[in-house]
């Protein structure tokens, strides 16, 4: 018979790397994290654990069994979150992965907010440009820009048109001119960013009459899009990234719009969660709040009409 305190230490284990660190979480012995394992592995018929005396990892049968307990441990924490629910509260642990810019600089303040409506969720946050990996990864949901490369996980938008803004500082603007076509990028300093290993330096365009795309180059590169954003405003360049991290510098005047919003790539954004079974009250609550925040944030500051409009 399987028990479910043995899959919480097993998950544990796997993420926090040892018997040792995994007890020291849960606040019990290590040998009891090590005897719990060993009782799930008799239960299963099988190693979930490869050991040495130096070292520890997951086996193959440890690896297909992962996920599924995971899923286990979230119905328990869902039926615990359930009775908080029916006396009218949220509470448990909401673990959340965003990117850095929309991390720290929206979504950390409508955490806040979130919170203090919600005061019984305990907040585990990381941010990060490196795309989560909701399997592996102790997480409830993550937030992510983009189109999903797997249709197996449960996305939920966050807002309905979200797009690209190509925008730079009115310092460098003066010193550069703007560029009034997309081919005129070529001859700018693009600022770029690398998300998941990759550079994101071919632009993506799409004004009527057909998609464009340009290569870009510059002389500067960041694994943290929050630190593109920031050289940006301080004149170093032009910046090519969602529009709703991009407002609250285009309201101050620290950034300028220069195409138009339909001409830019769309830029979905998503509150993704690996499971339907992951799909738990808080995160319900949580989409449906972040959402509003969303649009709130779209909403005021509507694109104006100077851009340069793109033509084949």
């Amino acid at each position: 018979m399987i028990r479910l305190d043995d899959v919480q230490i097993f998950v544990h284990t796997v993420d926090y790397g040892s018997f040792s660190e995994a007890a020291r979480q849960l606040n019990i012995a290590p040998a009891h994290a090590s005897a719990s394992v060993q009782r799930l592995e008799k239960a299963l018929d099988t190693r979930l654990f490869t050991r040495s005396t130096r070292s520890m990892q997951l086996s193959e049968a440890g690896e297909c069994y992962l996920p599924h307990a995971r899923v286990m441990i979230g119905a328990l924490e869902q039926g615990q979150q359930a009775l908080a629910n029916g006396r009218g509260a949220l509470s448990g642990p909401l673990r959340l992965s965003a990117p850095s810019d929309f991390g720290r600089n929206l979504l950390l303040p409508w955490l806040d907010e979130f919170q203090h409506r919600h005061p019984g969720l305990s907040l585990h946050l990381k941010i990060s440009d490196r795309a989560a990996d909701l399997i592996r990864q102790p997480l409830d949901a993550v937030v992510r820009y983009g189109a999903l490369p797997d249709s197996s996980l449960l996305a939920m938008k966050l807002v309905d048109n979200n797009r690209r803004a190509l925008c730079a500082a009115p310092s460098y603007l003066e010193r550069h001119g703007a560029p009034t076509k997309v081919e005129d990028l070529r001859r700018h300093n693009c600022l770029r960013y690398v998300w998941s290993e990759q550079i994101h330096e071919r632009w993506r365009f799409t004004p009527r009459g057909g998609e464009r795309t340009v290569a870009v180059t510059g002389n500067r590169i960041s694994d943290d899009a929050d630190a593109v954003r920031r050289w940006a405003v301080a004149g170093e360049g032009i910046v090519y990234k969602s529009r709703l991290d991009l407002i609250d510098d285009l309201k101050a005047g620290r950034l300028v719009e220069l195409f138009a919003p339909e001409d830019c790539e769309p830029a979905p954004l998503h509150l993704i969660c690996a499971h339907r079974a992951q799909l738990s009250p808080a995160i319900n609550a949580l989409h449906t709040f972040l959402r509003e925040c969303c649009a709130a944030l779209l909403a005021s500051h509507p694109s104006g009409g100077t851009q340069a409009v793109l033509a084949i």
